[in-house]
């Protein structure tokens, strides 16, 4: 509600010059800020990550003004006009004048109390991202009178290398630990048609506060994998594995456990320059492990990124095809839920990311199962796999 008792419906985009957010000069009262009032943005209220497709604004009210407060120009602009190759298009350049370098700023959506502000992480011509600043609603008051201004500029301030940096993902929860939910396929469905569902999902928002990784929704890994079974020193039981990458060498992915479970500890090592003959040496001399090597297998993997909004925690959704190089027919398909990192400048704590993981576990369960492709999760690992295709094939167990 605004102060004079009128609902203030939607929200704002606030447009100005990136010095604003890149500190590469100070700001001051004739900096020229524009207004644009858009429909709501947030998928939950409040949410950590919003998002704005500026041809899907509509028709919107621009107000300029100084950062000083004074008003400028006011108009109406559809959102499609609003920028040309990620500058100001000439319908927007007419209305705020010659005001240099002007960019998204930041979401501000209102609540009692005054507005959440949004800092804008990702601009492009197409669309913006904004992650959630500020912990409780700031700058009372009608939107024109900025009451907000300098509160979000010191927010900005106390994060800004990393909502200024390159990749702005800004944490890792548990870091060292892989959480991972398992559920088998079975029947085995067409693990493209069965992504390409998913992530259809997501996008229509069938999962409540969740929507596909903000320009990094889907990912393919086709690799080989050489895996062996870790048997001691006892402190060391899990399994390694020589991963070939695109370029040169090999990714070595150790995991320490002695059953499979959720939470395991996890380690990724890149850069191995080792032949595959030499793979069981290396493991035996370098690292002093005790191993047994299990059958090399192809991986054929689509990865699903999907983002909750309202917490900021990112997940993979993989669909996942395994056969031995030796055997093709021998498969195991599986669909897999992954932690991977968290897009927030605020301070969820790791309760709220295995609550969270939970809720998504549950929505993935119930997807699958409507489609007889499983009806609970498992936490049946590929190690597991081996072991037990060795047990029953012992002709296997050589690696070619």
């Amino acid at each position: 509600m605004r102060e004079d008792g009128h609902e203030q419906k939607g929200g704002w985009v606030v447009l100005g010059g990136a010095h604003l957010l890149n500190r590469t000069a100070p700001p001051h009262d004739e900096d020229t800020l524009a207004l644009v009032h858009v429909p709501g943005l947030e998928v939950t209220r409040p949410a950590t990550t919003v998002t704005a497709t500026w041809h899907s604004l509509g028709p919107t009210t621009v107000h300029v003004r100084t950062a000083g407060g004074a008003p400028l120009a006011s108009g109406v602009i559809d959102g499609s006009d609003l920028w040309s190759h990620a500058m100001p298009a000439p319908v927007l350049r007419e209305l705020i004048g010659p005001a240099p370098g002007l960019i998204p700023l930041c979401y501000l959506a209102p609540y009692p109390g005054g507005y959440h502000v949004y800092a804008q992480i990702r601009f492009h011509p197409e669309d913006a991202c904004f992650v959630r600043t500020t912990p409780e609603p700031v700058g009372a008051g009608p939107v024109e009178e900025l009451s907000w201004l300098q509160p979000a500029l010191r927010a900005h301030s106390e994060h800004h290398r990393a909502l200024n940096n390159h990749r702005r993902y800004f944490r890792t929860h548990m870091a060292g630990t892989e959480l991972e939910v398992k559920y088998t396929l079975d029947p085995a469905p067409d693990i493209w048609d069965a992504s390409m569902s998913l992530l259809k999902a997501l996008r229509d928002g069938e999962l409540e506060g969740c929507r596909p990784e903000y320009r990094d929704e889907f990912q393919i890994n086709h690799t080989e994998n050489h895996l062996f079974d870790v048997t001691g020193p006892e402190t060391e039981i899990g399994y390694a594995s020589f991963i070939p990458t695109v370029t040169a060498g090999h990714v070595l992915k150790r995991k320490w456990y002695t059953q499979d479970a959720f939470a395991r500890r996890e380690e990724l090592t890149s850069g191995i320059d080792v032949r595959p003959d030499s793979f069981e040496t290396y493991l035996r001399d370098q690292l002093g492990l005790e191993v047994a090597a299990l059958p090399p297998f192809e991986r054929v993997r689509y990865d699903i990124q999907c983002e909750s909004m309202r917490t900021g925690h990112i997940f993979g959704i993989f669909l996942d095809r395994c056969s031995l190089l030796t055997a093709p027919d021998i498969v195991l398909s599986q669909c897999e839920l992954e932690y991977l990192r968290s897009r927030s400048v605020l301070d969820p704590t790791d309760g709220e990311l295995l609550a969270e993981m939970e809720r998504i576990s549950r929505w993935l369960g119930g997807h699958l199962a409507a489609r007889g492709w499983a009806t609970e999760p498992t936490y049946y690992s590929k190690r597991t796999f081996l072991r037990d295709v060795v047990a029953q094939r012992p002709d296997l167990s050589a690696r070619p």
